[in-house]
């Protein structure tokens, strides 16, 4: 499509675990941009060659296979995470590439002898859109929109726009991806209505309820789990193949990393055929070598009725956060006046029929739910550049969105001191008076976290906000008032001032799984 050269785009970008894709606003009409080969899904893939060619994309889709150890996939599930985490062990123990800890407790991703941050590798896929779309249009694309799920912390959010800056893109909104969704679904169709956006992903689960009028879309609450996803059902299947495999050859294979990758992959095919046919048939050639010499080959057929029995434990988690956003949003299940269903995990008959079980209506399925967060995000694009006077302008959509964890400080004993609660609308800002505690202190560290829990160690902590350079007085004759706020991003920023003198105090956040400032430009170099 060639586009006028004067012509401001701002491409929406659902960077997803499985699968990405990018949209935009051109005269008027939303377009899912489709690449050379007319695709409109990009795998979320990023292959190493031995002959040191990197592949993203689709392109990757045959390397995950053949070379799962140096092709990275589901980046989005360790993004913002910290090596400690639960989340950081759990993939150690699924993924076949190798992850080690990096400093400031991120896990790097190593892979043939070098070391790769986690936004380095969402930052390339980012690339291949921002290219994709630039031949599109015809003409470079330097500004996105970037949608991510509506739980992320203030570190998933800040690495994710790191990605988009090391893809050399401009973000100018961060938006969650339920609210993405609703804009899809009703912007322009004078929707009004309660809506509940169930968002099952790749690799993570948002439900997010909102009250749509007209243009205006406000959340109500919502609730997420950021390691709840397709990858879960792809990784049970591959479980079972290789409890299969066992079964019929006598040893375990579950050691190998390429044979685990490349069961994950048979998983997401045999999940896919399954949500079209009532039965399929796996065959594995050459899966795995036999003590003896052997090559042996994994060969067995599955229905979908016994699969589904095995997943229903892993659908039914999505209810538990349905109803933690219900009772946050005092709301009952059978209030919601719409299901919308998005990501691709919604294709499959299983999550259908219970969603509409749990709401007690069937859900709405005339949207594709794999492209409604990108064409959403690509709408808040196009209004962000919008002149608000103009025409056009007038039915630009206003987006009231809220953030999904409280936020917070340690204070004595370990407690945690909640400064602006969970659902709180955004942007927001709360401010608290801290004092010194012994004379001539010249530096205050304050310990921030975000969560629900009344012990702080127990919720996620971002880092720690240091003020320094306080003028030398007796104990508690310096106070320093610090203003906690939460930008339209849902990114956290944090402002002081000496209460008597009002001068700007300086402070310095250090963020938990983040990135020094040196650190930062050797991505940026590398990223050239």
């Amino acid at each position: 499509m060639a586009s006028g050269a004067d012509t401001e785009y701002v491409i929406g970008i659902d960077l997803g675990t499985t699968n990405t894709c990018a949209a935009v606003v051109v005269d008027g009409e939303v377009h899912v941009i489709p690449d050379e080969a007319g695709e409109t899904l990009q795998a979320s893939l990023v292959a190493f060659l031995e002959d040191g060619t990197v592949v993203v994309g689709n392109g990757a889709k045959k390397e995950a296979v053949t070379d799962p150890v140096h092709t990275i996939a589901s980046a989005k599930r360790l993004i913002g995470q910290a090596w400690g985490g639960a989340e950081i062990k759990a993939a150690r123990e699924h993924l076949p590439y190798k992850l080690v800890k990096g400093p400031n407790q991120a896990p790097l991703i190593d892979i043939r002898g070098r070391k790769f941050a986690v936004p380095e590798i969402s930052g390339m896929v980012l690339r291949r859109m921002k290219d994709i779309a630039s031949r599109y249009l015809g003409q470079p694309v330097t500004k996105a929109v970037i949608t991510v799920p509506a739980n992320f912390n203030d570190t998933q959010r800040q690495m994710t726009r790191l990605a988009g800056e090391l893809a050399g893109l401009e973000v100018l909104r961060i938006i969650n991806e339920p609210t993405a969704a609703a804009l899809a679904y009703g912007y322009g169709r004078d929707v009004r209505a309660r809506l509940a956006i169930y968002d099952f992903g790749g690799g993570t689960f948002d439900i997010t309820l909102l009250d749509v009028r007209h243009n205006v879309f406000e959340v109500l609450s919502t609730s997420g789990d950021s390691y709840l996803g397709g990858d879960d059902f792809d990784n049970r299947l591959a479980q079972y193949m290789l409890r299969g495999f066992e079964k019929q050859y006598g040893f375990q294979i579950d050691h190998d990393p390429v044979v685990r990758g490349r069961l994950k992959q048979v998983g997401e095919k045999i999940k896919r055929q399954l949500s079209k046919k009532e039965r399929a048939i796996v065959n594995v050639r050459d899966l795995a070598v036999a003590p003896d010499g052997r090559h042996c080959d994994l060969r067995f057929q599955v229905d979908r009725a016994g699969v589904h029995r095995r997943f229903q434990d892993i659908v039914q988690r999505t209810f538990l956060v349905c109803d933690d956003a219900l009772t946050h949003g005092h709301m009952r299940a059978d209030e919601v006046q719409g299901v919308v269903l998005v990501g691709g995990s919604t294709r499959m008959p299983l999550v259908r029929e219970m969603v509409q079980g749990y709401f007690g209506q069937p859900p709405l399925t005339d949207i594709n739910p794999d492209e409604v967060v990108a064409v959403g995000a690509a709408i808040q694009g196009a209004a962000l550049v919008t002149d608000p006077f103009s025409p056009a302008g007038a039915h630009q959509p206003l987006l009231l969105d809220v953030t999904p964890r409280s936020l917070g400080v340690q204070v004595v004993s370990g407690y945690y001191d909640v400064l602006i609660g969970r659902n709180a609308a955004i942007p927001c800002e709360q401010t608290r008076v801290f004092a010194t505690s012994q004379d001539n202190q010249q530096v205050v560290r304050l310990q921030i976290f975000q969560g629900e829990s009344r012990i702080a160690s127990e919720n996620v902590k971002l880092g720690e906000i240091e003020l320094f350079n306080l003028r030398p007085m007796p104990r508690g004759m310096v106070e320093i008032e610090v203003t906690f706020a939460i930008d339209a991003d849902g990114i956290v920023d944090v402002t002081a001032k000496d209460r008597e003198t009002g001068v700007a105090q300086q402070t310095r956040v250090r963020v938990t799984a983040g990135f020094s400032d040196e650190a930062v430009q050797v991505m940026r170099r590398r990223s050239q």
